[in-house]
């Protein structure tokens, strides 16, 4: 079988972690004997059209069993260049952004499989619509690398990244640019705690790994999220994780000890973080539910959708 994944999810200096979701499926997906090329360009408003011709040219002179998409309008691009058969995967924006949102919604209908990266966004979330009940919709997270992803210890990943190896912190992940990540409800949390705080948006992929081991707690205060990554990756170090209920996070962190999922609460959420911040190595018992939304594992039911759009036998 021969894919082409179609991604706009292109990494620059302000997001270098940008996509990186996408190229660890296609890798996944790859190891396990499936001949994928990707289609990659840049986000930005200016670059749809003249993606749409390349990509048409490229549909023209060569030959695919089916067309994989992540990003609605990197699939409104696939589906103008005549992309066929279609397998799309929302990621979480596309989906609940105002402007983006009623686009991806109407693109749902038109596509040959409609894939989403948790089942909460398949459902109203704060105010925001979900994707429509499309019959046939699937699930399809894409899953962190967990070779990358261990505990480590939080002395030794704190001197790596030059910080003081025995002061606690709390980590907000995401890009505080960003409004729906709420990094305003983070502030608020850690002003309450009196602790610092440690954002990311910049950071290179590769020291993702050391900033998680090296918090006391990691904090996911988003209004939305379409899989919620970062909770993940963070179980995977066995690092707490405090979340509203977004995303993956209801069932990442039910039952793990020491984690909290629920709506933003200052007081709350002050009296989850205050053991970790007064712990010298607080950890949780994480790992075992990262694990079974790693990557290798998604990568396997993604083939079994290649399959099923592509009228392939499934393979036992």
């Amino acid at each position: 079988m021969r894919v082409l994944v179609v991604t706009n999810f292109e990494p620059d200096e302000a997001a270098p972690q940008r996509g990186r979701w996408v190229r660890d499926q296609v890798d996944e997906v790859r190891r396990r004997g499936i001949d994928v090329d990707l289609f990659s360009f840049p986000p930005g408003r200016g670059e749809y059209v003249p993606a749409t011709r390349r990509l048409r040219t490229l549909l023209r002179r060569e030959r695919f069993d089916l067309v994989h998409a992540h990003y609605g309008l990197a699939a409104w691009c696939a589906r103008f260049a005549g992309a066929r058969p279609l397998l799309v995967t929302f990621h979480g924006t596309d989906v609940r952004h105002g402007v983006v949102g009623p686009l991806s919604r109407r693109l749902a209908w038109r596509v040959d499989l409609v894939a989403a990266v948790s089942r909460a966004l398949f459902e109203t979330e704060n105010g925001r619509p979900g994707l429509p009940p499309v019959p046939g919709s699937a699930v399809l997270p894409c899953g962190p690398q967990l070779d990358r992803f261990g505990p480590t210890s939080r002395t030794q990943a704190r001197a790596a990244l030059g910080l003081d190896p025995e002061a606690p912190f709390l980590f907000f992940p995401a890009n505080p640019n960003r409004p729906e990540k709420r990094h305003d409800r983070a502030a608020e949390l850690a002003a309450a705690c009196d602790a610092p705080l440690h954002s990311g948006g910049s950071i290179d992929p590769e020291q993702m790994p050391l900033w998680l081991n090296a918090a006391n707690a990691v904090l996911v205060t988003s209004d939305y999220e379409g899989f919620g990554m970062a909770a993940v990756e963070a179980l995977a170090c066995n690092v707490p994780v405090l979340s509203t209920p977004v995303g993956i996070a209801p069932y990442a962190l039910s039952g793990v000890g020491g984690c909290l999922c629920a709506p933003f609460d200052p007081a709350s959420w002050s009296a989850a973080a205050r053991p970790h911040l007064d712990s010298p190595d607080p950890r949780v018992r994480g790992a075992s539910r990262a694990a079974s939304l790693a990557a290798g594992r998604m990568a396997e039911r993604v083939i079994a959708a290649y399959r099923d759009v592509a009228g392939e036998p499934v393979l036992d």
